[in-house]
């Protein structure tokens, strides 16, 4: 097995244990060390892996993707629709990841209060690449950031939605949220 596997391996062990015990005993009285022992490593490995207890269910590699896929987007559309119509085809484009793991982490988040604060500390990260990617040199900074604030409160709702439902697809979820913006391109 190599390095990159046994790590990849060790990372899933630990978000896997830490779901299952926030979900049993609560987010908040869940500690690293519980984590840890419960994946059957350490809390030096745990840290390793994830910088804090919140980062096990906030992290999120999508922020570049899809301000990568926001700037393909033509300048000559409006923000808002730049942002929905590069959104669309940036997940289009994405593997469907683990569901039910996404899922639980998705409704964890939307059911305790302290991570929901964090997503909304994260999302403005995000919605500052989103901006960003929105800008240009024509570009009114306003607009663009209003359409970043629209299009990211309709994924985190959209998300939210789907996680409290047992049918649906995220990917549908996703597009009946982006609807309501763009509902000529549904």
């Amino acid at each position: 097995m190599t390095p990159i596997r046994k790590a990849e391996r060790t990372r899933e062990r630990l978000a896997e244990h830490a779901l299952d015990l926030f979900e049993t005993q609560g987010y908040e009285a869940t500690t690293v060390a519980q984590i840890a022992a419960a994946a059957g490593v350490t809390e030096m490995t745990f840290f390793r892996h994830f910088r804090t207890k919140e980062a096990v269910v906030l992290t999120d590699p999508y922020d570049p993707v899809i301000a990568a896929g926001i700037r393909r987007r033509p300048l000559d559309e409006p923000p808002l629709h730049r942002a929905v119509r590069g959104l669309r085809e940036t997940f289009a484009q994405l593997p469907e990841p683990d569901v039910d793991m996404v899922r639980r982490r998705v409704r964890l988040i939307a059911r305790t209060p302290v991570l929901r604060a964090a997503v909304t500390r994260h999302n403005d990260v995000t919605e500052s690449a989103i901006a960003d990617a929105l800008a240009g040199p024509e570009e009114d900074a306003l607009a663009a950031r209003v359409s970043a604030a629209v299009v990211l409160a309709a994924l985190t709702v959209g998300l939210y939605a789907w996680a409290e439902h047992a049918e649906g697809s995220l990917g549908e979820f996703i597009e009946r949220a982006l609807a309501v913006l763009e509902p000529d391109h549904a």
